[in-house]
This record gives C-alpha cells, structure tokens and sequence, in this order.
C-alpha cells in the first residue's frame, strides 16, 4: 500500500476505484485501521463513481506512532472521564488536519467526508476546520461531542477501559468479544470478524492507540455549534441496536446539521454488517450524487 508523507505524519492508505472521479475518504474509530472498512465496502462504493481512500489514522496500523512515554493511559483516561484537565498526546482537531494532509497529498481539493463513529467525529471536526473543501458529510454511528447524548451502556465500559492483549491470539479473542457485545445482534459474523482482527494484528497492533484515541475524544470540546454553522450536504446514519454510542448522538447530531438526512437501520448495533451495505451504500451515493450534480 502506498505511504503519504505529510508535513504531520506518515499515513498508510489505500484507494479502490479511478482518480478521476470525486474523491470520498473513509475515516475509521477508535483503535481501527483502515481494515475497518471491508474491501468489499469500499468496491460497491468505487463502482458508483466515487474515487475512494480508506487509511490508517495515527497510532494504528502502519502509520506513524506518536510517542507518549511519560503517560499514564489509564489514569489519563479516567480523569478525563471525571472531567478534570488532562494532558493528552493529541486532539480530534489533530487527527482531522492529518486526513487533510492527506487529502493534500493526493491532489484532493474538495472531497466526500465518510466516518464510522470517533471516525464519524473526525469527519464532523474537518468539516467545521474547511467547510469548502466538503463535497458531502456522512456521520456514521457518532455523536457531537455533547456529554447528554450518545453515551456507552454500562456494561460496555470495560471493553473500552481494559487494556487489549498483546500477544495474537488473545488480542484476537478480546478483540472478536467487543465487537460481538459492541455489533448487531442477529448478523454477528465470527469468521469475518477473527479474520479483520487476525490482520489488523499482523499489520501492526499498537497496544496506546486506543487509549490515545479515547483520550483525544474525551479531551476535545462539543462540536454542536460549529455543525449548526455548516451548510453542507449531510447524512447521518446510526443502528436503532447501538449499544456503544447511544443512537441519540445520531439525533442531535442530525438535529445540528441544517438540511441533513437522519437513517436509523433497525437491527444495526455498533458496526456495519455485511446485510446492511447495499442500503449504506445506495444512501451514501445518493447524497454524494446529489451533491455532485449541484456543485
């Protein structure tokens, strides 16, 4: 996979489709490399016309690992759950100005935003960075930033909490128990599932990236009143099932977006299975084209 040298970091990335057709980039969640988003995914939304880029945020898979050696994970990140100042590696702001970085790298002036849930914040934070630089923005299975909506289940916190293993075969069966609690219940796919994590173990798992990716979620403001500002082409997709993100943080963030289109899918929890493309795909297109056709 080709490597982008940005004037940040390095960001190893992937692209499905031709260059000359509109650029859309796909941004991934806490803790997930660009193999979060299935080839598969990304071919159905190649063959609609769009050139797509899938890549590996800071911190995980293969691009660059930001140092932080003096801090404390753990204790960071329940400080800043009880809401008192911390000092952090990094914030979504920063994350959102290296997918532009590389969207710079690639010539991409304007671009369709596409982001599954912290993945969904960073695409909300580079919209309100360059509104004109966005073609269209789907938020998928996020939230805005607000502490009174889109919250966790209880009983899902130690998966976010508990420090992954790090040798293969246990990072592999944690990994499969979260998504199996965090996903949809009757389309659950256990081979698909141990597969993505078996590779994202080999392309290089990074025991910090998750807790940094927290702490940089926790540690950014609410971005409500920058989406009332933005007059952009939106959808915001979230799973009626949603146990990790609360689907109230696809409401409000729907409700913050003027003009933007709000699909709940029944049945969907916190991931994107397979049964469930053909309509993300038909409403991500649809909004990219109607954008397109009034640019």
């Amino acid at each position: 996979m080709p490597r982008a040298l940005t004037d940040r970091i390095e960001i190893e990335y992937e692209t499905f489709g031709d260059p000359g057709d509109p650029g859309m980039l796909l941004v991934s969640g806490l803790g997930a490399q660009l193999t979060s988003w299935d080839p598969d995914l990304c071919a159905m939304l190649a063959e609609r016309g769009l050139y797509v880029i899938r890549f590996d945020n800071r911190d995980v898979g293969r691009s660059t690992k930001v140092p932080a050696p003096d801090l404390d994970v753990m204790a960071a990140v329940m400080a800043a759950m009880s809401g008192e100042p911390v000092e952090v590696p990094y914030r979504l702001a920063d994350m959102a100005l290296d997918a532009w970085g590389l969207l710079d790298h690639l010539g991409i002036d304007r671009a369709h935003l596409v982001g599954a849930s912290m993945g969904g914040m960073i695409v909300q934070t580079m919209a309100i960075q360059h509104p004109d630089r966005v073609r269209s923005l789907t938020s998928i299975m996020s939230t805005t930033g607000d502490p009174d909506v889109g919250h966790p289940d209880p009983e899902l916190l130690a998966f976010l909490l508990e420090p992954t293993p790090t040798d293969r075969e246990g990072y592999i069966e944690a990994s499969t128990a979260a998504s199996r609690a965090f996903g949809s219940p009757a389309w659950f796919d256990e081979e698909r599932t141990r597969a993505r994590h078996a590779l994202s173990f080999d392309r290089g798992h990074h025991p910090p990236a998750a807790g940094h990716h927290l702490l940089a979620v926790l540690a950014s403001p609410s971005r409500s009143e920058g989406l009332r500002s933005l007059d952009v082409p939106a959808l915001v997709i979230h799973g009626a099932a949603d146990r990790l993100v609360h689907p109230s943080g696809g409401e409000r963030t729907a409700e913050c977006i003027r003009g933007s289109e709000l699909l709940v899918l029944e049945g969907m929890g916190h991931d994107l299975p397979a049964q469930l493309w053909p309509r993300i795909v038909d409403a991500i297109a649809a909004l990219a084209a109607q954008a397109d056709g009034g640019a």
